[in-house]
């Protein structure tokens, strides 16, 4: 069992940078992939990135590469999304997941999620 507590989320201007954090318990979580998506409001939840149990292998999204980095300490059973250059339309709750297999972009390959986390981009 794995329990995510996602934080970091708030208000801020085009331009600029957020960190989420995800916080899990469990202490197997060093084992665990972990993903990042998001929802917009009236729309479906979207891949973000992920990062493989060990950190060595990150994935991203087409419309957020180069933009977001996700990194992981597993001895603080964390996973981090830094967010640069946000713009309006990453206005999303974001929400991460985790499990131990499955496909890395889709919502399916997670059986893990936490609460989510609202970050809003104003123009």
């Amino acid at each position: 069992q794995v329990q995510l507590v996602e934080s970091g989320g708030g208000l801020v201007q085009a331009g600029g940078s957020l960190r989420l954090s995800c916080a899990a318990s469990g202490r197997t979580f060093s084992t665990y992939r972990v993903g990042w998506f998001r929802q917009a409001p009236g729309k479906e939840r979207e891949f973000v990135a992920a990062i493989n149990w060990s950190g060595s292998n990150t994935y991203y999204g087409e419309s957020v590469k180069g933009r977001v980095t996700i990194s992981r300490d597993n001895a603080k059973n964390t996973v981090y999304l830094q967010m640069n250059s946000l713009k309006p339309e990453d206005t999303a709750v974001y929400y991460c997941a985790a499990d131990l297999r499955g496909s890395y972009y889709s919502t399916h390959g997670y059986g893990y999620w936490g609460q989510g986390t609202q970050v809003t981009v104003s123009s």
